[in-house]
């Protein structure tokens, strides 16, 4: 019964989702880009950081303030100034215009491919870099394989399986395995949202995360393989702005430096707010200093990459420099990430949700089977 309440509140507030976002369509053809048109968008933005409120699991709750509070509203305050991906196409239809507002989906570009002399002229000025410092000349990772993604939904139905007998586990490798149910739990649900865009609208995607266990540095993790949509959507609004101003005080060569600090510090920020929905506790800073001190080591990183630019032969192998940072990233993940996770008992809670869903089919066949035997039972 407690399931079932869940889903209506779910269904009442993706309703009030779709309703808001018709109401930011419509005003959004007539109400000019600036200060009027955040004017109206502002009680959407304090409706969308509410409704999360009303979902109490991990999956449908977690998703929606991730979906919503974050990168919708993100969304919308880039559409309030006339930028971003709602006003990349002035005819956008109400249907695209929903599903790039509430999903964690970027449509796939095909750019002109750009001349090697251009590349190298990038590359060597530090200019047209992304929000972690990488240079935009790097195409995007290209869309994996229905098998890719079966192979990782039946590691997460593994790793869900051996949960029943972590109390003969050693604690560090329940933690590990935490680390790849993340990975895996969130890949499967950004997937299922590109499919759902892909099957009502026929829009191609680009992938939202590309194998991050196979990251060579902080900056290929946070930039190129980690969660890309929200490495998208932290550009325009956080990002770029902070490098612009920067750049009339450390110059542009510097200027990332200080807009890296700021988009992480942002990114703490809001990912405070999803833990504060998830267990409606009182903060305690750890995913804070997570961010913060990532923040910190990739502007190290990023400095260190440019003040040695010039002496390419010091260079750290990739054999060297890829587990350091997988042990880096898994290391910080277990000291900092994990207990406010663990401290709500989110691992509790997603197991009994997938009991609950299991049970929930497991009684649907059930109906089904008995139905279709009485049928047969009065046919006879």
């Amino acid at each position: 019964m407690e399931m079932e309440g869940e889903i209506g509140n779910f269904i009442k507030v993706w309703l009030s989702v779709f309703l808001s976002l018709f109401y930011c369509y419509a005003f959004g053809k007539f109400v000019p880009k600036g200060f009027p048109r955040l004017l109206l968008i502002i009680p959407v933005v304090a409706l969308f950081l509410d409704l999360p409120l009303h979902l109490s699991t991990i999956h449908l709750g977690g998703t929606t303030a991730f979906f919503i509070s974050w990168l919708a509203n993100f969304k919308l305050l880039l559409f309030a100034f006339g930028k971003g991906p709602l006003c990349s196409d002035p005819s956008i239809s109400l249907p695209r215009f929903v599903a790039v507002a509430c999903l964690p989906i970027k449509i796939q570009q095909n750019p002109p491919p750009k001349t090697p002399q251009f590349q190298t002229s990038n590359h060597q000025n530090g200019h047209n870099s992304n929000t972690y410092g990488h240079a935009t000349t790097k195409q995007n990772p290209a869309p994996k394989s229905p098998l890719n993604y079966a192979l990782k939904g039946l590691l997460l139905a593994l790793l869900i399986k051996v949960y029943d007998y972590k109390e003969h586990l050693h604690p560090n490798l329940i933690w590990v395995m935490y680390c790849f149910h993340i990975y895996f739990a969130l890949e499967i649900i950004l997937l299922m949202a590109a499919a759902l865009a892909r099957a009502l609208l026929g829009l191609e995607l680009e992938p939202q995360f590309n194998e991050p266990y196979l990251s060579s540095s902080l900056q290929d993790f946070w930039g190129r393989r980690w969660n890309i949509m929200v490495t998208t959507i932290l550009r325009p609004t956080v990002y770029e702005p902070v490098v612009a101003l920067s750049t009339r005080v450390v110059g542009r060569r510097w200027a990332p430096l200080p807009a890296v600090m700021g988009t992480f510090i942002v990114s703490a920020i809001m990912h405070e707010l999803i833990f504060y929905y998830l267990g409606r506790l009182p903060p305690t800073w750890e995913i804070s200093w997570f961010f913060l001190l990532h923040g910190l080591c990739l502007v190290v990183e990023i400095a260190v990459k440019k003040a040695i630019a010039k002496r390419k032969k010091f260079q750290v192998p990739r054999l060297v420099s890829g587990p350091l940072t997988v042990a880096f990233v898994t290391g910080t993940v277990f000291w900092l990430f994990f207990p406010p996770l663990l401290r709500c008992n989110a691992d509790v809670r997603a197991l009994g949700e997938y009991a609950a869903v299991g049970a929930f089919f497991k009684n649907v066949g059930r109906a089904f089977a008995s139905r279709a035997m009485n049928t047969r039972r009065s046919n006879w």
